[in-house]
């Protein structure tokens, strides 16, 4: 990959402070979409990616012609478009019509034996089926089916709601809308080779608060991952989980605590209740809701206030085009959400920022200590916070590409206090300044500072409905 010559390495007006290396993928897509519609050979791609029930979306883009001197920038534009597609919309099976070197790359990439071989392996998970990258025809390619759930948003009876993050879970008693208990308990899922950890701490925490309530009608949950039918299909919470005790004990959880008490009990992504939460606050729609914490979980009520059935996984969707950009640690791949919207990225720009804690001290912990020093005006943790508000303002237009929305509500732990406000400060200024027609039609949002933390536990109370 060339980058000094590269048509994806644009100069920046507002670099932020603490990664001057950052691409940001708007920015990257623009001008190449710019050298596209001022070339002589141009190509059409067409992709259409299924998922379940036989629901596809199509995401078709010209290209230059292959060839050119700017092959290798070709390639990177339609893998982290393909990237992206993946991983906010979901699927496992990737239809591909386009100039037969471009097809053949993108097999060879999307195989198990290429770089994107995590993301084959975990669609396969997702879906039980195996993933597959297949040329078509233009002609025979189909046409776009999407989905439109109505999910949640009942908030009659007495009714519990969770939310599972990987360094906290949140639980929540709520009655006829009201919350009337919320708290938090740190956890280490992530690290706990035994399923009965995980199943031990939720029981724990829906028995406290079924004790402030009268009657348990009804419970709701979210948890980073991907969820099918109440029941895990993956999930980074139980990475240390060994495949067979994942099939028996992990994936069908919901359904025995379902049957324990005895009462509706519906458990989407938190993405998607993070969305909710905010057209719920809000009571608008075309609503992008994006929760920073252990990892960076989104969800999308379109303009219909519908759920597409997408699976908004933007942890790991690319936002940086830059090749040298850190790496995530599980997925193995440059540049993608969880780097940048979470408490790994106030992690990975301590270095950057002069800071440093003991080695055994955690993330969440770590996170603590940077948002007690922006909160007393430290310089270096501010820099920190204003990196991550770059990053957003200049992410804001490349999710704007992907999803229709018209409001963007920010939570999760790493929006709270100054560091939060100071991130605000800095996304909404860039897109102000570079991107003022989408400043024009987005609105960005924060709740209030208890909201940020647990507003997704009573949201998730409000996703069954009572019979």
């Amino acid at each position: 990959m060339k980058t000094a010559s590269s048509l994806l390495n644009v100069p920046l007006k507002n670099p932020p402070p603490l990664d001057t290396g950052f691409m940001p993928a708007a920015l990257a897509n623009r001008r190449y979409r710019e050298a596209v519609r001022s070339a002589d050979k141009t190509a059409r791609v067409a992709v259409a990616i299924e998922r379940e029930d036989g629901h596809i979306c199509r995401g078709d883009v010209d290209v230059l012609e292959p060839g050119s001197t700017h092959d290798a920038d070709t390639f990177r534009f339609i893998d982290r478009h393909i990237k992206f597609l993946l991983w906010s919309r979901g699927g496992w099976k990737v239809r591909i019509s386009g100039p037969a070197p471009i097809v053949q790359r993108l097999q060879n990439t999307y195989s198990e034996a290429g770089s994107r071989a995590l993301d084959v392996s975990m669609m396969t998970r997702a879906y039980e089926k195996p993933f597959v990258v297949e040329p078509a025809n233009a002609a025979a390619m189909p046409a776009e089916q999407e989905a439109a759930l109505s999910i949640g948003g009942h908030l009659d009876g007495c009714r519990i709601g969770f939310d599972l993050g990987a360094s906290d879970y949140k639980v929540a008693a709520v009655i006829d809308g009201n919350p009337v208990y919320t708290d938090e308990f740190p956890w280490n899922p992530k690290d706990e080779p035994d399923p009965q950890y995980h199943i031990d701490h939720i029981r724990s925490g829906l028995k406290r608060a079924a004790t402030h309530l009268p009657v348990v009608q009804s419970i709701g949950g979210s948890s980073a991952g991907i969820l099918v039918n109440n029941r895990f299909m993956v999930a980074s919470l139980f990475r240390a989980v060994p495949a067979d005790r994942f099939e028996k004990d992990v994936k069908p959880m919901f359904l025995r605590m379902q049957k324990e008490w005895n009462v509706p009990f519906e458990v989407i992504n938190d993405g998607e209740v993070t969305a909710l939460a905010g057209a719920m606050s809000l009571e608008a729609k075309a609503v992008l809701g994006v929760a920073m914490g252990s990892s960076e979980a989104a969800g999308y009520l379109d303009r219909h206030g519908t759920f597409r059935g997408w699976i908004d996984e933007l942890a790991f969707a690319p936002v940086d085009f830059n090749p040298g950009a850190a790496r995530d640690e599980w997925s193995g791949d440059a540049g993608i959400g969880a780097q940048y919207f979470s408490q790994q990225a106030v992690n990975k720009l301590l270095p950057a920022a002069g800071l440093s804690f003991p080695g055994n001290l955690g993330l969440p912990e770590r996170l603590k200590q940077v948002q007690a020093l922006a909160d007393k005006g430290d310089a270096k943790a501010r820099r920190i916070f204003e990196t991550i508000g770059v990053y957003l303002g200049y992410t804001i237009p490349y999710y704007a590409d992907y999803y229709d929305f018209s409001h963007l509500l920010v939570l999760g732990r790493v929006m709270s206090g100054e560091g939060g406000n100071t991130l605000l400060e800095q996304a909404r200024k860039i897109v102000r300044g570079e991107f003022p027609e989408l400043a024009e039609k987005v609105t960005l949002h924060v709740p209030d500072e208890k909201s940020r933390r647990v507003g997704q536990a009573v949201a998730a109370a409000s996703l069954p409905k009572i019979k």
